[in-house]
């Protein structure tokens, strides 16, 4: 009898260019996982559109829209962590494929991420204790203890959809080891 295939609920994947973060203005295919254990106000993923995909089906979409192997591979949601699994990271690395996490940090992240960056929300238990990449959406919240209890070598704070932007701009000149992040893909009218 043959395995069942892994059925992942993917919200989109596109090919575009890096917003946030230390990648920014990179190229990069997007596989925006459906569903998150947090369901933060502000998010822009609409967890109730998704179609179900195995392995094979992503790995597929990803290829058909990079133009390189070096083309990164964000793993974005939602929370990515409640579908990724080590068969899908297998397989998008034998394509030769850099994976990028993009998570809430809520849930434990395989070794097999190249590079991650938590993203973590008020109120919510955070399991990460080291990420690469730290970002924060500034809303006036302490957010110094998540520098304190994340160790990662990068920490953005985030303006709320360009909304307080002023207000992130004054925080981090008083709290330099912070940087600003903005979500530039908002900025160019890019998805």
């Amino acid at each position: 009898m043959e395995p069942t295939a892994h059925i992942y609920r993917i919200n989109e994947i596109f090919y575009s260019l890096q917003g946030e973060g230390l990648h920014v203005g990179m190229p990069a295919v997007f596989v925006r996982f459906s569903g998150c254990n947090l369901r933060c106000p502000f998010c822009d993923t609409d967890f109730a559109a998704f179609s179900e995909m195995t392995t094979e089906d992503i790995v597929a979409r990803v290829q058909d829209l990079s133009p390189s192997t070096q083309t990164l591979v964000i793993l974005t949601g939602g929370e990515p962590m409640l579908q990724v699994d080590q068969p899908l990271l297998d397989a998008l690395h034998r394509t030769g494929k850099n994976l990028c996490l993009e998570t809430n940090g809520t849930l434990p992240v395989p070794d097999a991420i190249d590079f991650v960056t938590c993203s973590p929300k008020e109120g919510s238990r955070v399991v990460l204790t080291h990420a690469d990449e730290l970002k924060v959406v500034f809303c006036g919240q302490d957010v110094e203890h998540w520098a304190k209890t994340i160790a990662a070598p990068h920490n953005y704070l985030q303006p709320l959809s360009c909304s307080n932007t002023e207000a992130v701009v004054a925080y981090i000149l008083q709290h330099p080891h912070w940087a600003l992040s903005l979500q530039t893909h908002k900025l160019i009218n890019i998805r």
